[in-house]
């Protein structure tokens, strides 16, 4: 008979980190981050509680993952560690361990209830080369005055079609000559490009920017001629008054 596993003590202290991916690094798969950032924890030697079972693993909890190919600035996760630890210790050691475009931005002591559940929304800048902000305009006008956008996806279980129109809060173009850091590798000056700036609502199923960007261009009778570039600039609590987006952070940080 196999003997039963040791049990695993709970963890002494969970954190939250915000991080980013940059660059090149929006490529990187969640799955290949995961492998990426377990590395990192080792070799910053973070002092990490495991789970109980034949096959104890890093206690890492990863909420609202972007999209491969997206850049992010808001990135969340949480760690359950086996002692306390200083904050700003973790996220030095962390920043220093993984690759240039994985960046750790912020480190805080989690309190209150579920992270999940503070993700309620997101803000989207997507740069598209090509389309003019007059363009853009007209096409983000007709969007907005829909009652219904259908889009058609292919996921793990073929192609589907759903509304995007409802998950969209807001929905509009950025001044011309207005850049990120990650949008100078469409190669596209800024008045080639319009931005677009959206806040989409997280739901079942999740409408990501590109679904938005084709509902619009379809909507308006437009066509992309150059790969677009999507950024996320944040991801939290949604204000239904304002349609704004909080910082999920905020109450960690102001308890600490």
């Amino acid at each position: 008979m196999k003997s039963q596993p040791e049990q695993q003590a709970p963890p002494a202290q969970r954190l939250r980190v915000r991080y980013a991916k940059r660059s090149r690094m929006r490529f990187t798969s969640h799955r290949d981050f995961s492998r990426a950032f377990e590395r990192a924890v080792v070799r910053a030697a973070v002092p990490m509680a495991y789970s109980s079972g034949f096959h104890p693993h890093p206690r890492i909890s990863y909420a609202g993952a972007a999209p491969t190919g997206a850049a992010s600035e808001a990135e969340y996760l949480e760690l359950g560690l086996a002692r306390v630890t200083d904050p700003a210790e973790v996220r030095a050691a962390l920043d220093g361990s993984l690759p240039p475009g994985l960046d750790v931005l912020e480190v805080v002591e989690a309190t209150g209830g579920s992270l999940a559940d503070r993700l309620e929304a997101s803000v989207w800048r997507t740069r598209v080369p090509g389309l003019r902000d007059e363009e853009a305009r007209r096409a983000v006008s007709a969007f907005l005055e829909a009652e219904e956008v259908t889009v058609e996806r292919m996921t793990k279980k073929g192609m589907r079609s759903f509304d995007c129109r409802a998950a969209v809060v807001s929905l509009g173009v950025r001044a011309a000559g207005t850049s990120a850091a990650p949008f100078a590798e469409s190669g596209a000056s800024a008045d080639e490009c319009a931005i677009l700036e959206m806040v989409l609502r997280h739901g079942t199923p999740t409408v990501r920017p590109d679904d938005v960007l084709a509902g619009t261009l379809r909507i308006a009778g437009l066509d992309a001629t150059a790969a677009p570039i999507h950024e996320r600039v944040a991801q939290g609590p949604l204000d239904r008054g304002t349609g704004t987006v909080g910082d999920p952070l905020a109450l960690n940080r102001d308890t600490a």
